[in-house]
């Protein structure tokens, strides 16, 4: 990256992105902002790192697209409206000029699609990885949040889309391997499923959005409800191997609880969206991924994980 100072990369490729009139074109040390009356906030944030949530070499637009896609499938997941953004950017010396403005551009594209406009956040620069970490705002009518705890026995498992492809196109980029464009596109550029997370409040008991895989991820909605959550392999919305597709991540789709099946068919119908009914909840504890003779399915591995 050539000398330019901290402020001067905040000015040129930042500062136009900051929309809100509470974000002060980020000439100040914080911003302002107010939900709906009625409504409270909702705050998420995801940080992704080079070599561990993109590879190096992805087009810098996808990654801020992503980046900010992440973010917004967890306000997705909780039924919110997203608001806007705060944005921490630590860069290395090797990244250039180049590199931020299209980066900067991706942003900006999503910003119109999603209606929401950066605040503000920090830039530093780093001698390890390429790291971004974004934290989202958003806001919900005050006691509608789709909480992980929530999951009853008799409820039902649903998701949304079609879940696998993201791994498919992670591992094939990894190994260098041609991969048809839709793949690649779904681990570069996950789909927050924001209208569906909208009409599924009132509906779903439970709800969480897959990022390290739906085996992995539906446990933390059966630790914090107490419950156990039983999967259909061969239910899983998927065109590959199904032990694979449940526990690759990366999907950034949907996964929730609800007792009304038709109220979530209706639901899935009004946000465009499709869904899938995979499984149910029980009494116990923990996640069991079924064959098709009701056996459980031994598993090596139930998702990503960092540590």
């Amino acid at each position: 990256m050539s000398r330019r100072g901290e402020f001067e990369i905040i000015a040129r490729y930042f500062a136009p992105l900051a929309k809100s009139p509470g974000a002060f074109g980020l000439t100040d040390d914080a911003a302002v902002i107010a939900p709906p009356r009625g409504h409270e906030l909702v705050v998420t944030t995801d940080a992704l790192v080079a070599g561990v949530h993109f590879l190096p070499d992805d087009p810098p637009d996808t990654v801020g697209r992503k980046a900010l896609r992440v973010n917004l499938s967890d306000l997705a997941a909780k039924g919110a409206v997203p608001m806007g953004y705060l944005l921490a950017l630590s860069l290395p010396r090797n990244v250039r000029d180049g590199w931020l403005k299209a980066f900067a551009r991706g942003l900006g594209r999503d910003q119109k699609t999603f209606g929401v406009s950066l605040l503000g956040g920090d830039t530093t620069a780093t001698p390890g990885p390429l790291t971004i970490a974004i934290t989202a705002i958003g806001s919900a009518p005050k006691g509608s949040l789709i909480r992980r705890r929530g999951a009853r026995p008799g409820d039902l498992v649903f998701v949304s889309g079609t879940i696998g492809d993201a791994g498919i196109g992670l591992a094939m980029a990894m190994r260098k391997r041609t991969a048809p464009r839709t793949l690649i596109a779904r681990y570069r550029l996950p789909r927050p499923r924001l209208a569906l997370g909208l009409a599924l409040r009132g509906i779903a008991t439970s709800a969480l959005d897959v990022s390290d895989g739906l085996v992995a991820d539906l446990g933390h909605i059966a630790d914090v409800s107490r419950v156990r959550i039983a999967i259909d392999a061969a239910r899983i919305p998927t065109a590959h191997e199904p032990v694979f597709a449940a526990t690759a991540g990366d999907d950034y789709e949907i996964a929730f609880t609800a007792r009304d099946r038709d109220a979530v068919h209706r639901a899935a119908r009004g946000a465009r969206t499709r869904v899938t009914e995979i499984g149910r909840v029980a009494r116990g504890d923990g996640v069991a991924l079924l064959d098709t003779a009701g056996r459980p399915i031994r598993l090596g591995r139930k998702g990503y994980t960092h540590f």
